[in-house]
């Protein structure tokens, strides 16, 4: 183990490794946040449709999310550095096509391309950092992913206006991606040179079976919904959506029959069973479903419908990150005590934050004054940023210690496809409120308008429905101090 090579030689250091790791997770991270404010430009330069925009976020974040677990194996068994070289490497050169990209299809496909690089890259990032540092000397390191990600949240709204503003060479949107490239060449280089050999073990397998089932399952759920409008409904779209439920089953009953076999499961049968996960679960979906629907839905209102330019809207956004980062700064003394109360607390916030911007939204005449939103995208980065931690930590706290690292994967793949789904569900109120409102002749700021407020009703009861769930999770503290329970990262 590479951590006890840190202890046990004192020219051993694993600050530069580290600092290659945070270099990769920061394009990744960044990656994410500056594609919003970008989505209105590639629909009028690269005239999109409407699904083609949603497919940009959700495919990327779709495949991100079938990705992280069996690559996180893959990683155990060939080798992790090795691995996290090969995805740093196809992240870079999806990045270069994406920004290439000569029409909607290949930015989609390259979209999904990137996902897939970033599955293979990111489950490497936290292990390979596990690996390099002692027990006493992790907390301090992994502080640093925190930070790291709230720097880019922040960053990555006002590099993407700002580029774009900018429309360098004439490329318009373009280098949003081509930016990742000098960056990943540095992650590579750096990676080769700096970062130790982690050795696989070979004997270790993956479920195949497991995410052959899945992934379809999660497929036939997410395609009709966010095609379904423009192909307008027909039966087979439903017939997929009915198709999910029992390869759902088939999935348990696959995991349930590796379990008895002593083989490898995907998803751990004891987690399946576990009533905190089990609920935690659902509660982590819905959760996250909302949050990258909602940013892809304001960037589109605000360019779309009353003509702020890139970085007008990215600048609009930066209360919302600096939320969150306070708030993680807050969450991180508080360790593991008070966790339902501060679930609530971030919840209220957040709901009441979405509910205020979406009446001035309601209340918006021909012009818009971004000062007026300062406040609730503030709070509402506030309350997100002081529920994620506990929510994370009172799931896992009934986790056996044996299944934390598979659990906590897991929790990461339920996320993200949240994401996607919640995308494609508040993208399909948003485009279908949005087209009505123009059929009726409706001014284009009032229709946008419309459309934002009626996407937000789904933000507001998911997170009611999240605090309902924290009700009944088992251990979450009721009120008084948890017992104080490290979280493995895996």
């Amino acid at each position: 183990m590479i951590g006890a090579q840190a202890e046990d030689k004192p020219d051993f250091s694993p600050w530069p490794a580290m600092a290659t790791l945070l270099i990769a997770n920061f394009m990744n991270l960044i990656d994410v946040t500056i594609v919003n404010v970008a989505l209105p430009s590639m629909q009028r330069g690269l005239g999109a449709s409407a699904s083609q925009i949603e497919w940009i976020v959700a495919g990327y974040i779709l495949i991100f999310a079938l990705g992280l677990l069996p690559m996180g194996r893959i990683g155990d068994i060939v080798g992790r550095k090795r691995v996290f070289l090969i995805g740093v490497g196809c992240f870079t050169l999806a990045s270069a096509i994406c920004g290439l990209a000569p029409n909607t299809g290949m930015l989609v496909f390259a979209r999904v391309f990137q996902g897939a690089s970033a599955a293979v890259m990111m489950p490497q990032v936290l292990a390979i950092a596990q690996n390099l540092f002692p027990p006493r000397q992790r907390a301090s390191a992994f502080a640093l992913f925190s930070l790291t990600a709230g720097l880019a949240s922040v960053a990555g709204p006002l590099l993407g206006g700002l580029l774009i503003s900018m429309d360098l060479w004439g490329l318009g949107w373009r280098p949003i991606f081509l930016i990742n490239l000098p960056i990943g060449l540095a992650a590579i280089l750096f990676g080769i040179r700096l970062i130790p050999d982690i050795r696989g073990d070979h004997g270790m397998r993956n479920d195949w079976v497991g995410i052959g089932i899945v992934a379809p399952a999660l497929f036939c759920i997410v395609f009709p919904l966010v095609e379904g409008r423009n192909l307008g409904w027909p039966v087979w779209l439903f017939a997929m959506m009915a198709a999910a439920v029992p390869l759902l089953v088939g999935f348990v009953l696959w995991e349930r029959h590796q379990a008895k076999r002593d083989a490898p499961q995907l998803l751990p049968v004891t987690l399946l069973s576990n009533w905190n996960f089990a609920i935690g679960s659902a509660m982590s979906m819905i959760f996250f479903s909302a949050l990258p629907a909602f940013f892809l839905v304001f960037a589109l209102f605000l360019q779309n419908g009353f003509g702020f330019t890139p970085l007008e809207s990215g600048l609009t956004t930066v209360p919302f990150p600096v939320g969150v980062l306070i708030a993680s700064i807050i969450t991180s003394r508080l360790g593991a005590d008070w966790l339902r109360f501060r679930i609530f607390i971030g919840l209220v916030l957040l709901w009441f934050s979405i509910f205020v911007l979406r009446q001035l939204v309601l209340a918006e005449g021909v012009t818009l004054n971004h000062w007026n939103y300062v406040t609730p995208l503030f709070f509402a980065g506030l309350g997100l940023g002081l529920s994620i931690a506990p929510l994370f930590q009172a799931i896992l706290q009934g986790v056996p210690v044996h299944d934390a690292g598979s659990g906590s994967g897991a929790l990461q793949a339920i996320q993200q496809a949240g994401g996607a789904l919640g995308i494609a569900v508040v993208s399909q109120v948003f485009f279908s409120t949005l087209g009505m409102a123009t059929a009726r002749g409706v001014e284009s700021h009032a229709a946008y308008s419309a459309a934002f407020s009626a996407a937000m009703v789904y933000n507001l009861w998911a997170y009611v429905l999240v605090a309902v769930g924290a009700l009944v999770l088992h251990g979450a503290d009721n009120g008084q101090p948890a017992a104080r329970q490290p979280v493995p990262v895996e």
